[in-house]
């Protein structure tokens, strides 16, 4: 026995923009900025590692 659930898209709009204007006014400027600011750290830190970690593997498995 199979059961469809389906679900208007009316009810999914209004779902995710409710939420998207939900966390847009619950979040200040500043925190936007911090958070892009750590999301270039963390990319670059785990851009290097990798490259590290790939040179060590071909090192040490030569």
């Amino acid at each position: 026995m199979s059961t469809h659930n389906h679900i208007e898209s009316g009810t999914i709009l209004g779902t995710v923009s409710g939420t998207a204007l939900t966390v847009v006014v619950n979040i200040g400027s500043s925190d936007i900025i911090k958070t892009a600011v750590l999301a270039a750290i963390g990319a670059v830190v785990s851009f290097f590692v990798s490259v590290g970690l790939k040179w060590l593997v071909k090192k040490v498995w030569r």
